[in-house]
């Protein structure tokens, strides 16, 4: 893959070993509401900048990768008039060639991060394998991109609208090592925890960026790390809210498949919970930021 576009600040950043962490670009264009979307995403910068690291928000304008966005370049993302397209790492050169405007998911984040020298990268949630995914064979390339792409993914768990313990056999088939922060159970994203354990429990950033030193510099392979860093507690989901919520979308969404599936559910969450899944999507976005940027400073110290 082609060196991604840089802008100057993250250049600098990363010739002189100063912390850089990525950001996604499809949280902002389809993942948060109008105008909610912008004031998340100078928030998110914000918070990296705070902690002592340079963002460097992702995405394929006019087909071209770029790894850090100015202010016009994220107006334009989150302007729901301008209709980026979903990009995974499969549909990259299709969207280079073709001159188009996309976001990017953890899978083309991911990618496009390592190639810009970018080891350090705050999403929502990982994707992973899907329900009924015995017939359908719908597993995100989020897993596979991990397992073969050098970058700390922090995140707060997989969605619970997912196969949570198939994801998670996946990726120890796949070799990827999980850090619970702060837990012993694996989170589910609007959740806490999802019931499945974590293998690893690291306590604080100087521990998580330790495992991540040792895997890549002592670890045969090209395996990233994936950080799950609960949701803030204020902002977890009421359980009886959230299963109602999640068999409602279950069964709203049968007939849908594909990539269509995750954003259909969201959507679902979104509308039928008053905001409160939008309220804990944010935090634990900005949480996961924070926690990225301060393993991303003690990568670099």
């Amino acid at each position: 893959m082609s060196t991604p576009s840089i802008t100057e600040e993250v250049r600098t950043a990363l010739a002189e070993n100063r912390p850089v962490v990525a950001l996604e670009s499809t949280i902002l264009s389809h993942g948060l509401p109008p105008g909610r979307n912008r004031e998340v995403a100078a928030r998110l910068e914000r918070v990296v900048r705070d902690a002592g690291a340079v963002p460097a928000t992702v995405a394929v304008l006019g087909g071209v990768a770029k790894v850090g966005l100015t202010d016009a370049e994220l107006d334009h993302v989150c302007d729901p008039a301008n209709a980026l397209v979903k990009l995974s790492r499969r549909d990259l050169g299709a969207a280079f060639a073709l001159g188009l405007d996309g976001a990017t998911t953890v899978a083309s984040t991911s990618a496009l991060a390592h190639a810009a020298g970018v080891g350090v990268f705050a999403t929502g949630g990982l994707g992973g394998v899907h329900r009924g995914a015995r017939e359908t064979w719908d597993v995100s390339a989020d897993l596979d991109v991990l397992a073969t792409t050098p970058v700390l993914v922090v995140c707060s768990g997989v969605k619970s609208i997912l196969d949570i313990g198939a994801t998670l056999e996946l990726l120890e088939t796949r070799s990827v090592p999980v850090l619970g922060f702060g837990t012993s159970s694996f989170p589910a994203f609007y959740r806490r925890s999802s019931g499945f354990d974590v293998p690893w429990r690291v306590e604080t950033a100087a521990q998580a960026a330790a495992v991540v030193a040792a895997h890549r510099g002592s670890v045969p392979g090209t395996s990233g790390v994936l950080l799950a860093n609960p949701i803030p507690v204020e902002f977890e989901m009421d359980l009886d809210l959230h299963d109602r919520l999640l068999a409602e979308g279950l069964a709203a969404t049968r007939d849908v498949h594909g990539k269509d599936v995750t954003p259909a559910l969201l959507e679902h969450f979104h509308t039928a919970s008053g905001g409160v899944s939008i309220d804990a999507n944010e935090a634990l976005v900005l949480s996961n930021a924070l926690l990225a940027s301060q393993v991303a400073v003690e990568l670099c110290g």
